[in-house]
């Protein structure tokens, strides 16, 4: 069976019409595919600005507090800690509400860590 050039004609433009569709397809998937990347690379950059936020007001918090300890033990001129002085900040921090886990350190708690709590616990 011959087919006529008019024939060939039309087959190759419906070749091209359904590959050009195909691509269009792609394209849109591609694009909301980077919407949605988008919307989720914002959504890291404020919970990381958060974070930054907190870990500065912590570690102000943190040096605020040494210095006073400091200041009442008459620490200032050996340089040294006291010991126990790290577990003692530690379950402080537990108290105030973040993990001190390995798995979530300084990260915000709502409820009891079992993690947090077995590492005081061995600690004492």
């Amino acid at each position: 069976m011959v087919q006529s050039s008019k024939e060939r004609g039309k087959l190759n433009k419906k070749n091209v019409i359904e590959q050009f569709t195909h691509l269009e397809s792609q394209v849109g998937d591609l694009h909301r595919q980077l919407g949605d990347l988008k919307e989720q690379l914002a959504m890291l950059i404020e919970e990381n600005q958060h974070l930054s936020i907190e870990n500065h007001h912590l570690r102000q918090r943190l040096d605020q507090e040494n210095a006073e300890r400091e200041a009442a033990d008459g620490e200032g001129t050996s340089g040294r800690p006291v010991v126990g002085e790290g577990y003692d900040n530690l379950a402080r921090l537990y108290e105030e509400g973040f993990h001190i886990c390995n798995l979530h350190f300084g990260s915000p708690r709502d409820e009891d860590c079992l993690f947090c709590l077995s590492f005081l616990n061995r600690s004492s």
